[in-house]
């Protein structure tokens, strides 16, 4: 099973939809809770389905189970927790949420999740990859 990550933050349309043209996947997962943000750009929800069936192949899922709770993102932004209370409320909710069992693997396989971060050191579409990889036999993950 492959899962790939990337963040739109800090790249062109170019870039993001060069580096998502040079994988397998077949599909695009956004992980985002809020995806018809002015700020997202080109990677606006309806925007981003449109460049993503004319520029490519890939199909188009927001999936907002796998998004963290506003007063979880609001808390983070606000810098009323730290990345590792974050990561701990996050982990938690995909838990309680049994996202391992609710989503279906073939279709996180062969898929890039999307958020905002640039990198995904401080993102939760690290996390939900890495769960999955936790939880599922066999899984790779390739951040882009």
């Amino acid at each position: 099973m492959k899962i790939y990550t990337i963040g739109f933050t800090k790249k062109s349309a170019r870039r993001f939809f060069g580096l998502i043209g040079g994988t397998t996947a077949d599909r695009l997962i956004d992980v985002r809770l809020n995806n018809v943000s002015q700020l997202a750009g080109f990677t606006k929800r309806d925007d981003l389905r449109f460049f993503l069936s004319e520029l490519s192949s890939l199909g188009y899922f927001h999936e907002p189970l796998l998004a963290p709770t506003q007063t979880m993102l609001d808390q983070y932004k606000k810098r009323q927790i730290g990345w590792i209370e974050y990561e701990r409320q996050f982990l938690s909710l995909m838990a309680q949420r049994q996202i391992e069992t609710v989503l279906d693997s073939d279709i996180v396989n062969n898929s890039v999740l999307l958020c905002s971060e640039h990198s995904p050191e401080y993102c939760h579409r690290r996390l939900v990859a890495e769960y999955f990889a936790a939880h599922w036999n066999d899984v790779a993950i390739e951040h882009l």
